[in-house]
């Protein structure tokens, strides 16, 4: 009997929890009943959440204690810490991850299983395929970002991947076996390898609520993507040093050579004021950039647990 383990993290998803249960285990049931060897569990992590997301949760517990866990968080540690929970006490031979929001579409799950069951992939992920309804701003950001990371990164990442994916017990193990404090799990998922096959699907809306990522939010994370895997920011802030040596050099010389030439009819105030404000901001800016990695080095040089845990069952 194959056990499949869903880890679906949540915050403030009161709304969908029910939504989600109700229609994965449809799903689960009808290709269950066809198969006949397959059995699931669920692994729901309640990542602080505000709302009467953990009523619910209690409610499905109750309702289905040897499917239903679920741990909840002492406060918000974010989505990266929920996943690494779910996947540390997750026992299924196969390990899902799923949005509750449904915009991962469970009726790709059967396929997934039969996937991983026929062939020699160890992961089997989605893609979506467009961003209909999405801001054209997020989408062209987004685009942009996969396209700048493939470029400074070894590690490929595939645009519109996303997290929902079924993978087998050594995957897991091994994103399990990565120790850092600064996770970016798309990353990660890419740079543990294995055999991966992708599925597309169209864009779905949230079954109900609304996304908690803002614009900043994803901005941030992107940035932290950016630099968890490569470390071409700092190469660049270097360069930027190189370079305005070099046209310091140069703007010297000019200046002494038409002194000479000319003479020197005006102070140039305004002109001095500007240079230094450049090169300040230049200096700042790559200042910023390594303060940066140094602020990642110092979060793991703390050895702090990725989340803590009030409850679970």
């Amino acid at each position: 009997m194959t056990l499949i383990s869903l880890v679906v993290p949540c915050y403030n998803e009161q709304a969908s929890i029910p939504i989600f249960y109700k229609t994965v285990e449809k799903i689960l049931t009808q290709f269950a009943n066809h198969s006949g060897h397959y059995q699931w569990e669920y692994w729901f992590i309640n990542d602080g959440s505000t709302d009467k997301t953990l009523d619910e949760l209690e409610i499905l517990n109750t309702k289905d204690p040897n499917r239903v866990h679920y741990i909840d968080f002492t406060r918000n540690f974010g989505k990266e810490a929920a996943l690494l929970a779910g996947f540390t006490q997750a026992d299924g031979q196969y390990i899902g991850v799923m949005d509750v929001d449904l915009q991962d579409p469970p009726e790709l799950l059967p396929k997934m299983i039969e996937l991983l069951d026929t062939t020699d992939n160890d992961v089997i992920a989605t893609q979506r395929t467009g961003r209909n309804g999405e801001p054209r701003i997020r989408s062209w950001c987004s685009d942009r970002f996969y396209s700048l990371i493939n470029k400074i990164s070894k590690v490929k990442m595939r645009s519109g991947v996303r997290d929902y994916r079924l993978m087998r017990r050594s995957v897991v193990t091994a994103i399990i076996s990565l120790p850092e404090y600064n996770r970016f799990s798309k990353g990660i998922f890419s740079w543990v390898g294995f055999k991966t096959k992708y599925l597309t699907f169209p864009h779905h809306d949230r079954v109900a609520g609304k996304t908690h990522w803002s614009f900043s939010q994803l901005v941030s994370y992107s940035l932290d993507g950016i630099m968890d895997f490569s470390a071409v920011p700092l190469a660049i802030a270097s360069w930027i040093g190189i370079i305005s040596f070099i046209l310091a050099i140069f703007g010297l010389i000019f200046i002494v050579v038409r002194a000479l030439i000319y003479g020197d009819p005006t102070i140039g105030w305004p002109s001095l004021v500007t240079i230094i404000l450049m090169v300040g901001g230049i200096q700042l800016l790559c200042l910023g950039i390594i303060g940066k990695y140094i602020s990642k080095i110092y979060l793991e040089t703390k050895h702090r647990p990725l989340y803590l845990i009030k409850k679970e069952r």
